[in-house]
């Protein structure tokens, strides 16, 4: 397959089959747009439990596969908030872990599961979640980054800390903590709530410059309720 980036604001990412067979999946309702030669079909991809375990790390429980009838056929599948779309080679990289949604699409031999943080209480704290995603296998995955993209290397035992939501993903040897904000003045009010992400190298981060969560929390104080 081949497959370009379009778009800066608002990007898509479209996909060019060259031989009938090839396919690509995506969480439901992820597809944009395709041309005629690709078929659709829909399920858990690995039954029930591995569908539940997408939903806790913030995917769907159905995942759709659209599988080219011809050489030539198209499908395009657009990011859902302003950013980036980074394609990652699974093949070369050996995958790597990431934050909830940051899935957005790839190959059929790419295979996407949960990961439990080694911690507990990096879960139940972090505020993105106990359950991470795991994408391993062979083949190009496609992640959303919301906002501007931020790539750093960290050198062995070089330490970053990150506002949880602006994390999209690191590689397995990249150490994940959540570390607690010191003072209580800071906790109280310096505006970036209790945890930090700590992030211990070596390896590959993936940072993102825009915390949707945060954005969305930020949109609802100016919406009017009925009360007003």
């Amino acid at each position: 397959m081949k497959y370009r980036i379009i778009g800066d604001t608002m990007p898509a990412v479209e996909v060019m089959f060259d031989v009938p067979g090839e396919c690509m999946y995506t969480q439901s309702g992820g597809m944009a747009w395709m041309s005629d030669g690709i078929e659709m079909a829909t399920n858990t991809r690995g039954g029930f439990m591995k569908g539940l375990g997408r939903m806790f790390a913030g995917e769907s429980l159905f995942m759709a596969t659209y599988r080219a009838q011809r050489p030539g056929a198209t499908i395009a599948f657009a990011s859902t908030v302003a950013g980036r779309i980074l394609p990652l080679d699974v093949t070369a990289t050996g995958g790597m872990i990431c934050q909830k949604g940051a899935f957005l699409c790839a190959e059929d031999g790419v295979q996407l599961k949960i990961a439990l943080s080694k911690k507990f209480s990096s879960g139940l704290f972090g505020g993105e979640g106990f359950i991470l995603q795991d994408i391993s296998g062979k083949g190009m995955v496609f992640l959303e980054i919301d906002g501007d993209m931020v790539d750093r290397y960290l050198e062995p035992g070089e330490v970053l800390k990150v506002d949880t939501g602006n994390v999209v993903a690191f590689d397995r040897s990249v150490r994940y903590e959540i570390e607690t904000v010191k003072g209580l003045g800071n906790i109280f009010f310096g505006g970036e709530g209790l945890f930090l992400t700590k992030l211990t190298g070596p390896g590959r981060v993936v940072l993102q410059t825009q915390n949707i969560a945060e954005f969305a929390g930020r949109i609802a104080q100016f919406i009017p309720t009925s009360g007003n």
